[in-house]
């Protein structure tokens, strides 16, 4: 009798366990594991089309995610994306002429901000805004595949003799 209580002790255990890993997995999935996170500084960008960007999505710069998407809101004046983008506080030496462009992990992955160092000696600080020249704006395949095919029709049957 003793022997089973001590079985179903374990068990419980067991599941507490398997149930608290199962919340940090779906917590750091989620990216909602740094919400809290008030270290560092936020920094804006405009763009024409973000495409499929998202809050949370990652900032990445050489290939290390230095921050993520903070918010993203439309200016009806500019007729631009506003994307606020929070950068974490080990880096704190980005260059204020960084160009920004907006790529997507894989053929048909998510999408992410990817920052690209300038050679300025002056670095971005909290509150400031990339350039609008140095932004690239996402990509969009099906566009591309529109303009590919339009340009094809445009051109017309091709007569091989």
């Amino acid at each position: 009798m003793q022997s089973s209580r001590t079985i179903e002790i374990w068990v419980g255990i067991f599941v507490a366990l398997c149930i608290a890993a199962l919340f940090m997995l779906s917590m750091k999935v989620s990216h909602l594991g740094n919400l809290f996170a008030d270290e560092g500084y936020a920094i804006t960008a405009t763009f024409d089309n973000i495409g499929g960007l998202k809050v949370k999505s990652a900032v990445k710069m050489g290939g290390v995610r230095v921050g993520r998407v903070a918010d993203i809101r439309y200016d009806d004046e500019d007729n631009q994306a506003i994307v606020t983008m929070h950068i974490e506080s080990q880096y704190r030496k980005i260059p204020t002429d960084t160009s920004t462009s907006i790529f997507t992990a894989g053929l048909l992955g998510e999408q992410y901000i990817g920052l690209d160092a300038g050679s300025e000696e002056e670095y971005l600080t909290a509150g400031d805004e990339l350039d609008d020249g140095l932004t690239q704006s996402a990509v969009i395949l099906e566009q591309l595949i529109g303009q590919f095919l339009f340009n094809t029709a445009a051109k017309g049957p091709s007569t091989k003799e």
